[in-house]
């Protein structure tokens, strides 16, 4: 289970549109998940932004790798400084009037093991928080 990915999936009272744009918009990024100075839904697109847990600060380092107008968007996910590269991928299903999101986080295992920000828990506390709370209210 180790090198396994994290999976999330979460139903939105929302139309796909909507939470397309949640998730590919910048000034809607903001509001629920990072500050991002730029950013564009195209493939090879690379951005950063800075994320902060207890007090210690780390750069993000993401790359646009595949996108599919209101289906999917993925991005490789990396840390200055640090070794590991991830990727993540966010999927859109319509179902209904909702719409399903399920986001998958591949390559924690990249990461290093003894930095308890990298841990899976880390990870898995954070997405569940952004995924099922902040984006949730967000679009709903």
């Amino acid at each position: 289970m180790k090198n396994e990915p994290f999976v999330i999936e979460r139903h939105f009272n929302a139309p796909i549109g909507k939470v397309w744009k949640a998730l590919t918009d910048k000034d809607q990024m903001k509001k629920w998940y990072f500050d991002l100075d730029e950013f564009k839904p195209e493939i090879d697109f690379e951005f950063q932004f800075w994320g902060e847990n207890e007090g210690r600060k780390y750069l993000h380092l993401c790359r646009i790798t595949s996108v599919v107008f209101e289906e999917k968007i993925s991005y490789t996910w990396k840390y200055r400084d640090y070794p590991g590269e991830s990727e993540v991928t966010f999927e859109l299903f319509q179902e209904g009037e909702t719409t399903r999101l399920k986001l998958t986080h591949a390559g924690l295992e990249t990461f290093p093991a003894n930095e308890p920000d990298f841990r899976r828990e880390s990870f898995s506390g954070g997405w569940t928080y952004l995924i099922g709370t902040a984006l949730k209210n967000f679009v709903e």
